[in-house]
């Protein structure tokens, strides 16, 4: 094995170890400090996963493969928010933390990761364009492949509006949800190329590997970095919200933005790379698949968690939860209509983020709704600029993908939507680079 690799599996095993020790000896420290711990945990583990996952599309392909990397690597994700889900099944107190988890990482993988991809690849282009003298390029451009993952959104972010009008997550929704996410990684496994991966950072050196060194590594990582989050998810979230108690801070506060900051990190750390390395069309496209995961597969699990955990046959939302669901749903919104066209343009991107930030300084249920009637507006407009790419987007999920053979070259303009086409020719887009990764692996 590589000792680059070595390295930084060894950093991230040093960074898990205290808490892995504190949880078998069942030591107990103050909150703050068994936060620390287990929080550095769940993020060492994450960044192992992601490392793995990437580096397992080497060696598997089809459907039934996605759908296995897909459930494993958004365990980090889904580990502490399924936990409160289960224990507010006995304890209503736990009720409030239940979705809690899932708005703040839904709202921050769109509101901060996406127009970070963005923002890095068009900064990229701009460095690359004055060295060769070249247009300045305005806006990234998504793969062909992304309409399906953003139909499938669309799709998604319209049923998530029936939430805040139930009042709660029905059984029957959950497991309508969890279907969809089943159809979503059949169509990914259809779509599925046979063309060469790329990868970068640690994945890279893992896939230089041989063959046999290389599956075992896999392997390891999966079932060391598995068993290290579910010995961490249920201390790190009761230290979440004791730490709360402790420090003054409001619990629900710390549950829906601390837990997704250190889940998703990985992800935006490697989203982040490609982008550095000119694939801004390849990041933003694993980020939209992990939208499309945490709408379906992740919201379809709660009331089942919930009933596992002995509540009802349905997850009950109080007032915050239905305002959360709300900002989060309109958000999902705009942020499809924003690249209906295939297309991500700075100014939006900024946009984004900028609402992204508003959000916390507005924390009144009247502001909630006008900061969610707001972006729902701008959605409305959006869809009227991108009016002729809204149908074709509905039937991406339900179109059986073309197949090219292998020297079939197709001609980049054939790919361009008919606003795309009446583009300027000077103005260049960003992103042209096949997905590095299944649209079903990283959640």
């Amino acid at each position: 094995m590589p000792t680059a690799i070595l390295r930084r599996i060894a950093i991230c095993l040093l960074f898990a170890a205290p808490a892995v020790v504190l949880r078998i000896s069942g030591i107990e420290l103050a909150p703050v400090l068994e936060l620390l711990a287990f929080g550095a945990a769940i993020v060492a583990a994450a960044f192992l996963l992601a490392w793995a996952a990437e580096a397992a599309q080497k060696d598997i392909s089809g459907a039934l493969a996605i759908a296995l990397l897909a459930l494993i690597a958004v365990l980090p994700e889904y580990a502490v928010d399924l936990y409160y889900a289960f224990r507010s099944g006995s304890d209503p107190d736990y009720l409030h933390f239940a979705a809690a988890n899932m708005t703040g990482s839904n709202r921050l993988l769109l509101g901060f990761g996406w127009p970070l991809v963005v923002i890095i690849a068009l900064l990229v282009a701009r460095r690359m364009a004055k060295r060769t003298k070249s247009p300045v390029q305005h806006s990234l451009r998504l793969d062909s492949g992304s309409r399906m993952d953003i139909g499938f959104l669309v799709i998604l972010g319209v049923i998530a509006f029936a939430i805040p009008l139930l009042g709660s997550i029905p059984m029957w929704f959950g497991i309508g949800l969890v279907l969809i996410f089943a159809a979503y990684l059949w169509r990914a496994g259809q779509a599925a190329g046979d063309d060469d991966e790329e990868f970068v950072g640690a994945a890279a050196l893992i896939v230089a590997m041989p063959q046999k060194a290389r599956r075992i590594t896999v392997v390891t990582m999966f079932v060391v970095s598995a068993a290290i989050i579910l010995l961490s998810a249920e201390p790190f979230a009761e230290a979440l919200v004791a730490s709360g108690e402790r420090l003054g801070i409001d619990s629900y506060f710390l549950v829906q933005w601390l837990a997704p900051l250190a889940s998703e990190a990985p992800e935006f750390i490697i989203a982040a790379m490609f982008a550095v390395r000119g694939m801004g069309g390849a990041a933003i496209g694993t980020l939209i698949a992990s939208k499309v995961n945490q709408w379906s597969l992740l919201v379809g699990s709660l009331p089942i968690a919930h009933f596992a955990g002995g509540g009802g046959l349905g997850l009950p939302l109080d007032g915050r939860q239905i305002e959360e669901f709300t900002l989060t749903a309109t958000q999902t919104i705009l942020g499809v209509a924003i690249i209906l066209a295939l297309r991500f343009h700075w100014a939006p991107a900024l946009g984004l983020a900028a609402l992204f930030g508003l959000q916390f300084f507005v924390t009144d249920t009247s502001g909630r709704y006008i900061l969610s009637a707001i972006q729902a507006v701008l959605a409305i407009v959006f869809l009227i600029l991108h009016r002729g790419d809204i149908l074709p987007t509905l039937a991406a999920p339900f179109r059986r993908p073309p197949r090219e053979s292998a020297d079939e070259t197709v001609d980049d303009s054939q790919m361009h939507t008919p606003a795309e086409a009446d583009e300027p020719k000077r103005e260049s887009i960003v992103g042209t680079a096949p997905d590095p990764k299944s649209a079903g692996t990283r959640a």
